[in-house]
């Protein structure tokens, strides 16, 4: 299976170490990774180091390592031996009625599955003002954040399960949703999102732990969480344009987001 050369999924080699070389097996990894990459990148997370002693010994000090640039550095998100394990990513389209999930084999880029489940936020109130006013309530945000932590992780589980993939091979996630429902999964209070003059509580999310937002997959997967611009332009469009490469085109073009509510953007590379 091809492996994306610039990308995810890179094989990276070690030095094995000696009684002359006696380098911890974490810094080792660390100095391979800044010679194969030229560039900076975040340290290496707890969760990766459990089985990187075992992994490099078991794999003759050559592992694939699971990699994400979120634009400044490159963050490590897993790391794998040399066997036929799939290294496998999903990315979640959150909107406000339905989500849908794909399934992504990150080797080679292709398409594994999709899974779509109607949000269950609805339980709570059809739109995004309805929801907003329950999260002012006591417990509120506890209560929406759970129910779509828990519809994801469902979602991931029955996914994973038609395609016989392991919930621990799940390295990376992407999200993109509107900034309303980007906060309500991240857990962040929404009340000014709809009172002048419309501030969020963040833009740029970044790159975060799974496992610190309750997400069951692998232990060191990243979930890249796609920035708003504002109240009312969110993460799903920020996807949109990217994905349409409308802010790669020398022609004027429009898009066109329909869900939920509309949205629509006009513009070129300028």
């Amino acid at each position: 299976m091809p492996e994306l050369s610039n990308g995810w999924v890179r094989r990276i080699s070690v030095t094995p170490p000696s009684l002359k070389d006696n380098t911890a097996d974490v810094e080792r990894l660390e100095n391979a990774l800044k010679s194969v990459l030229n560039a900076e990148f975040y340290g290496i997370d707890p969760a990766v180091s459990e089985n990187l002693p075992e992994l490099l010994r078991q794999n003759g000090f050559s592992i694939r390592c699971v990699l994400f640039r979120d634009g400044r550095k490159w963050h490590i998100a897993g790391i794998a031996g040399n066997g036929e394990e799939i290294i496998a990513g999903i990315a979640v389209d959150l909107g406000t009625t339905t989500v849908v999930l794909r399934l992504i084999d990150l080797s080679d880029g292709r398409t594994m599955g999709e899974y779509s489940f109607g949000n269950p936020q609805i339980s709570i109130g059809p739109d995004i003002l309805a929801r907003i006013h329950f999260s002012e309530k006591e417990d509120g945000l506890a209560v929406l954040n759970n129910l779509i932590i828990t519809g994801i992780n469902k979602a991931i589980t029955e996914l994973c399960g038609s395609c016989n993939v392991s919930l621990s091979s799940i390295y990376l996630i992407s999200l993109a949703g509107n900034t309303a429902m980007t906060h309500l999964f991240l857990k962040l209070n929404p009340r000014y999102l709809i009172r002048e003059p419309y501030i969020p509580v963040i833009n740029r999310p970044g790159c975060l732990n799974a496992r610190e937002l309750g997400i069951s997959v692998n232990r060191s997967a990243k979930v890249y969480v796609f920035p708003n611009t504002g109240s009312y332009f969110g993460g799903d469009l920020v996807s949109g344009i990217l994905y349409s490469g409308l802010n790669r085109s020398d022609k004027t073009a429009m898009l066109v987001d329909v869900g939920t509510n509309a949205e629509v953007v006009l513009g070129n590379k300028n």
